[in-house]
C-alpha cells in the first residue's frame, strides 16, 4: 500500500515538474511584471503624497509671509514652490494669493507675473480661468486694453465664460466699440443664471447702452 502511494506521489511530482518546465518561465515573467507594476504604483502614490505634503508646507509659508507683509519671505517661498512643485494645486493657490497681496500693496507688476505664471502652469483649469480674469482686470486698470481683450477672448470653462464675456464687454466699451460691447454683454446676460444678482448688473450695463433685457429671454 505504501509503495502504491509512493508511486502516486512520484507521478504527481513528475507531472508538476513537467508543468513547471513548460510554464514556469512565463508564470515567473507575469509575476515579475505584476509585482513590479504594484511596486511602481505604490511608489508613485508615495511620491505624490510626499509632493503634496512638501508643497503644502511651502504654501503655508507663503500664507504666513503674506499675512506678515514680508515681501522677501513671500518671494522666497513662492520661488521654491514654482521651482519644485509647479504642477501642484498648492502652487496655484499660492500664486493667486501672492497676486492678491501684491495688488493690494500696489505692486501690479508682481501681481501680473504671479497671475501669468498661474495661467501658464496651473493644472486646474479653474485656477487658470480665475488668473485670466484677474489679470485682465489689472490690464484694464493699466489701460492695456488690447492685451485684456486678447486674454478674455481665449478659451474658458463654461462656468467662467459669462464672466469673461462681461469683462470683455467692459474692454470693448472702453475701446469705443459699442456694438461689439453690446454683443458681449448680451451673451453674458443670456448665459448667466437668472437667480444671480450678477446677471442684473450685466442687464444694467445693457440698459445703459439702450438695450432692453427681458426676463423671458432664453438662456443658452
Amino acid at each position: 500500500m505504501a509503495k502504491h502511494l509512493d508511486l502516486e506521489e512520484q507521478e504527481q511530482l513528475d507531472q508538476l515538474k513537467h508543468f513547471w518546465n513548460q510554464w514556469g518561465t512565463p508564470i515567473t515573467s507575469i509575476l515579475v511584471v505584476v509585482l513590479g507594476s504594484f511596486a511602481a504604483w505604490n511608489g508613485w502614490q508615495l511620491w505624490q503624497q510626499r509632493q503634496a505634503t512638501q508643497a503644502a508646507a511651502l504654501a503655508d509659508a507663503v500664507a504666513v509671509a503674506v499675512k506678515a507683509e514680508d515681501a522677501g519671505r513671500v518671494a522666497l517661498a513662492f520661488e521654491a514652490l514654482k521651482k519644485d512643485y509647479a504642477s501642484t494645486v498648492q502652487a496655484s493657490q499660492a500664486a493667486l494669493q501672492v497676486a492678491k497681496s501684491a495688488q493690494a500693496a500696489g505692486k501690479s507688476d508682481v501681481a501680473k507675473a504671479a497671475l501669468q505664471w498661474t495661467i501658464d502652469h496651473a493644472s486646474d483649469e479653474g485656477y487658470q480661468a480665475t488668473a485670466r480674469l484677474r489679470l485682465a482686470a489689472l490690464q484694464i486698470e493699466a489701460k492695456e486694453l488690447d492685451a485684456a481683450a486678447a486674454l478674455l477672448q481665449g478659451s474658458f470653462p463654461a462656468e467662467f465664460k459669462p464672466l469673461a464675456l462681461d469683462r470683455l464687454g467692459d474692454v470693448l466699451q472702453l475701446q469705443g466699440k459699442t456694438q461689439e460691447a453690446v454683443a458681449a454683454y448680451r451673451q453674458a446676460w443670456q448665459q448667466l443664471d437668472g437667480r444671480l444678482e450678477y446677471r442684473a448688473l450685466v442687464g444694467y450695463k445693457l440698459n445703459a447702452l439702450g438695450v432692453a433685457t427681458s426676463t423671458t429671454e432664453s438662456q443658452s
